[in-house]
């Protein structure tokens, strides 16, 4: 592999902790904020309206600034924008814990959802530049901690906002975000910019692309696609997509060099990325009503419904790199995407009155095939040149994230077609395991 910018090589556990706990937090404010909206709504009279802002405010700007922190990451250099993103993440999440108006703390989300978007392609441009080997382990790190934070965001969530006070969903990040800083700053070694320009026009036209996609998804299902804010959205969506390709194609150095699509690994992998976020988040979003209001569970019950799949992920990671090695990504990839597929089809036969006898098996599933999705992620980083790690990362990244929302509009549309609920979640959980078993397809034939 060529184009490797590292000045020495970047080794060691504290590195890979650093990498992990930067994942962790930046991925856990996707949901950690969603069981707190009752609380936030008492305490600040906080119409419905400004509560969406409230949750989505993150997602808008953390995925439409991804590609852009990615490019960044290329020319600043990985460190820099590493840790450039999680001081702004940690002073916004201080500035959304002291908000006492609904304005400040939308404000502050939108912040946090920036200083997110330069973490996490960053991080995954450090790992980039290490050996096969190390890269694999701490890839398959990397996207523990991801799983492990979409799983426990509800639970911790849940939990502040019960026992302490809402703004501790945000001032928990402070302390934890600026020893991340103090490690990373330490652990992460530096590395060259390269000397690239940042494709303004790019860098705008896949923000509005993003952003306004973004939001169509978020409040099409709740305010109908036929609403006016909403077609607006999905048409600034398409001027932004347009606007997009041709100024790529323009550029002497795009920020998203179109021919990385033509490598066979890189395509493969964001394609089977993109399948298993369509199927997992959207069901995801719908499980807790459905461990609610159809399996009888309490919230805390349903909470911790989520553990065992988190506990499972972290468990079976480390195993991951060693099967890879054993049989090939590909082949692992598709084992583990088999068994989430597997999960979510035993979930389909869940009827009330189930209890956690018939729920854990397809929870185990779930956790062990995302555990053995690990290698997917490094068999994408490892397809293209260390110089663009950070665009690479950017795109990897943004692909997980946007494939959720169509995840989660894709199934709420197969929900509220059926006549119940019920129905309606089991059909979603089919048609989402057959996503998911074409990911697996994907990753069989382009993975080595």
């Amino acid at each position: 592999m060529t184009g490797r910018t590292a000045t020495r090589p970047a080794t060691g556990r504290w590195l890979l902790t650093a990498v992990a706990l930067a994942g962790f937090l930046t991925t856990l404010d996707n949901t950690v904020v969603t069981v707190a909206l009752p609380s936030i709504q008492r305490d600040l009279g906080a119409s419905l309206a400004a509560l969406e802002w409230v949750a989505t405010g993150y997602l808008l700007t953390f995925a439409g600034l991804m590609p852009a922190g990615g490019r960044l990451a290329d020319v600043w250099g990985h460190r820099t924008t590493l840790l450039t993103g999680l001081m702004l993440f940690t002073a916004a999440s201080f500035a959304a814990g002291l908000a006492g108006t609904v304005g400040p703390l939308v404000a502050a989300r939108l912040v946090q959802g920036a200083g997110a978007a330069l973490v996490l392609p960053a991080t995954l441009a450090v790992l980039a530049v290490l050996d096969e080997r190390r890269r694999s382990t701490g890839v398959a790190v990397w996207m523990a901690s991801g799983a492990a934070a979409l799983a426990l965001g509800p639970v911790v969530g849940g939990y502040l906002s019960q026992h302490a006070h809402w703004s501790w969903v945000f001032l928990v990040n402070v302390p934890l975000g600026a020893a991340v800083v103090a490690l990373a700053a330490v652990a992460v070694p530096a590395s060259r910019p390269v000397r690239r320009a940042l494709d303004v026009p790019g860098v705008l036209a896949s923000a509005v692309f993003l952003a306004s996609g973004t939001f169509a998804l978020i409040h099409g299902g709740e305010h109908g696609y036929g609403s006016p804010e909403v077609v607006a959205a999905l048409a600034l969506c398409a001027g932004g997509g347009a606007a997009f390709a041709v100024a790529e194609r323009r550029a002497a150095d795009p920020m998203v060099d179109l021919r990385l699509f033509a490598v066979r690994a890189f395509a493969g992998g964001v394609a089977a990325q993109v399948l298993w976020g369509l199927g997992v988040n959207g069901v995801f979003f719908y499980t807790a009503i459905f461990l609610q209001g159809v399996l009888g569970f309490t919230p805390t019950g349903s909470g911790l419904a989520f553990v065992p799949l988190a506990l499972l992920v972290v468990l079976v990671t480390p195993l991951a790199p060693l099967l890879e090695r054993r049989v090939g990504a590909g082949r692992t990839v598709a084992a583990g995407l088999t068994l989430v597929a597997g999960g979510m089809a035993v979930a389909a036969t869940l009827e009330a009155g189930d209890g956690w006898g018939r729920l854990l098996p397809a929870v185990c599933a779930i956790g062990i095939g995302s555990a053995l999705t690990m290698p997917l992620g490094s068999a994408v980083l490892g397809a293209v040149p260390a110089s663009r790690a950070g665009v690479a990362g950017g795109v990897f990244s943004v692909s997980r994230e946007v494939s959720g929302l169509f995840g989660i509009a894709a199934v709420g549309a197969v929900v509220l077609a059926a006549p119940s609920f019920a129905a309606g979640y089991a059909t979603g959980l089919l048609a989402a395991a057959g996503l998911v078993l074409a990911g697996a397809l994907i990753a069989l034939r382009t993975l080595k």
